[in-house]
């Protein structure tokens, strides 16, 4: 079979993964219309983010393949944004609809995440919990009960092509290209690549040679 015959078959296979993927995306959105209704009934009630954890609480229970498309249609039409390419696996709930999950993102099994960032190509393994920062609950009066304290929640930022590993828990930025250490407690912001690992997380060593950023790596 000569290059002609061999270059045309390549296209159509391409094109038939695109079109069934756009149908597994509708069939998804069809699929969570129901959550979708309960969540607009209870946000009003009791808040949109707390009717947010409960919805992702019951979404996370799918399965393979199938969750991960009901979750992504799901959380594209009630997070600040997630992509049609991120991966969101088994497990995983959301707590703040201010969340922002980015292109060819991945989110493994179990993750907890609040008010985050996670840019394109990052990849979160398992058991990774994200705070909304470090203040999520107030505790400079010892005479009121944490619970009833103010907090001061805020974005954290998971840059570009970076590893987080299990069990890790974030509370303050990472930058880009960086790898943090299994169950590492990141506390304070980690620099643009670098590896770190700690409780708390300190910076172990840099990925570069120089502050110029990878071009595999670098933004558009």
């Amino acid at each position: 079979m000569d290059d002609r015959r061999l270059s045309g078959l390549v296209l159509p296979v391409t094109s038939i993964r695109d079109v069934a993927k756009a149908l597994m995306r509708g069939l998804a959105l069809v699929c969570v219309v129901p959550s979708l209704a309960s969540f607009a009934c209870r946000a009003p009630l009791i808040g949109r983010d707390r009717a947010l954890e409960g919805s992702t609480q019951l979404l996370a229970l799918f399965p393979g393949l199938l969750g991960q498309y009901l979750r992504r249609a799901f959380l594209s039409r009630v997070l600040a944004s997630c992509d049609k390419t991120a991966t969101i696996c088994f497990g995983t709930t959301f707590s703040q609809v201010a969340a922002r999950i980015d292109a060819r993102s991945y989110v493994g099994p179990g993750c907890v995440l609040g008010r985050v960032h996670v840019e394109c190509d990052v990849l979160i393994a398992s058991g990774v919990q994200i705070t909304s920062g470090r203040q999520t609950h107030g505790v400079s009066d010892p005479t009121v009960a944490i619970r009833d304290q103010q907090g001061m929640k805020t974005l954290v930022r998971i840059g570009e092509g970076s590893w987080i590993g299990a069990a890790a828990v974030i509370m303050a930025d990472v930058g880009r290209g960086c790898v943090i250490g299994a169950g590492s407690v990141v506390t304070n912001p980690i620099p643009d690549w670098v590896v770190a690992a700690g409780v708390p997380a300190r910076v172990i060593r840099s990925r570069v040679d120089s502050t110029e950023p990878p071009p595999g790596l670098a933004s558009a």
